[in-house]
């Protein structure tokens, strides 16, 4: 009987025990499914226009998992995993890799901030991706061609990051482990973002360096195509505002410069069917300025206005030489909420280039109508409607 009455006793305190840590425990399964409709002038080469079903301006499809477990005196355990897919194929949005977007676990304290550990967005892309850039770091080239540099940069492999918030200034740090035998620093990432907040407006400034090497699979850039010259380095600098002016209004402005010794941003830069560049810039520059707006005119409805404009040197021409750029985008993005979950939305975008520039857009055709490596029309007009569903 005492046998029993132990037992049952450790049984009792074993149920309570788990019952309290799931109590204290939570995870979310979240996503969202964005699917466009999108008409866009010169999409091809010879300036042929092009219908097409693509993901939404702003937001690719995904679903995750987040959650955490509370280990008391303020402290959490946290995870967080995130699949990126393309709803109008249903493939991956990066192939062979289920969780593109994130994969990380960690410790988070309600007081000294959180530090995680695995793939995690690069501290830019916290940042500009939430709070500064109009359209969220968009997803068609003509509203996103300015982090085309960054772009395989932005998921970092292997990383360490720190975030915390003392005081209305946030930190968001970074460093990811380059996985290189005999070289530290080699296929390392350096990452770093501060922003300031008092009462309407915020001020952010960040820096990002990469190392990437001739091949970069294993480091914290994962599998991008490697640099040309082992260790070449790709710097970014940006610093950018936001003003809330009322509820209803908040201005945006920023600038992004871009320093590459890889010679990957001129192929980066390139849509496809652009001319075939003959070679690659040793150490192209960037400085892109922009602007933009959000204006809730009504409850359900949402405007967001965007102006980009870039300038480059040092980058690759088609002759083979190296030379100058501009390039600059207009987005105007209508967006009507039927619920906190459901919207439908509509943009239409401009963007042209010249110069350096001129060779990211679809090339030329001969007189039978066949791609030459020949410089088309230089630019583009699109419009889009569709919907996004999040849960």
């Amino acid at each position: 009987m005492k046998k029993i009455l132990i037992s049952s006793a450790a049984g009792a305190l074993f149920a309570f025990a788990m019952s309290s840590a799931f109590a204290q425990s939570s995870v979310t399964l979240y996503g969202i499914v964005d699917l466009a409709i999108r008409y866009q002038t010169n999409a091809g080469p010879g300036g042929k226009d092009q219908v097409s079903m693509t993901s939404g301006p702003e937001t690719h499809s995904r679903w995750g998992l987040k959650g955490s477990e509370d280990l008391g005196d303020g402290w959490s355990a946290v995870f967080h995993l995130e699949n990126g897919f393309e709803a109008f194929n249903g493939q991956l949005h990066v192939p062979d890799t289920l969780f593109s977007r994130q994969a990380y676990v960690g410790l988070s304290n309600d007081k000294w901030g959180a530090l995680t550990f695995g793939r995690q967005y690069a501290p830019l892309y916290d940042t500009l991706g939430d709070v500064f850039d109009p359209l969220t770091v968009g997803n068609y080239w003509q509203n996103s061609w300015m982090y085309n540099g960054i772009g395989p940069y932005l998921e970092i492999n292997n990383s360490v990051k720190y975030k915390g918030s003392f005081d209305g200034l946030a930190i968001d740090a970074l460093y990811g482990f380059g996985n290189q035998p005999g070289a530290l620093g080699l296929g390392a990432t350096y990452a770093v973002e501060l922003t300031y907040t008092y009462g309407p407006a915020m001020l952010n400034a960040g820096f990002q360096q990469v190392s990437v090497p001739t091949s970069a699979t294993g480091s914290s850039v994962g599998t991008s195509v490697g640099s040309a010259i082992n260790g070449g380095k790709t710097n970014f600098l940006h610093i950018s505002g936001a003003y809330q002016v009322t509820h209803d209004i908040r201005l945006l402005a920023g600038w992004l410069r871009g320093q590459d010794q890889t010679g990957l941003t001129d192929s980066n830069m390139q849509q496809a069917g652009a001319p075939t560049l003959p070679g690659a810039s040793p150490n192209r520059i960037d400085d892109t300025y922009y602007v933009g707006a959000n204006w809730k005119a009504i409850p359900p409805l949402l405007f967001t206005f965007a102006y980009y404009y870039g300038q480059t040197r040092n980058a690759a021409l088609l002759d083979g030489s190296l030379g100058k750029g501009v390039n600059q985008s207009a987005t105007i993005l209508a967006e009507y909420s039927f619920s906190k979950q459901s919207e439908v939305y509509a943009i239409t975008d401009w963007a042209r280039g010249t110069g350096a520039f001129a060779a990211d857009y679809p090339g030329g055709v001969n007189s039978a109508g066949v791609p030459t490596n020949t410089i088309g029309r230089t630019n583009q007009l699109g419009v889009a409607i569709g919907l996004r569903k999040m849960f």
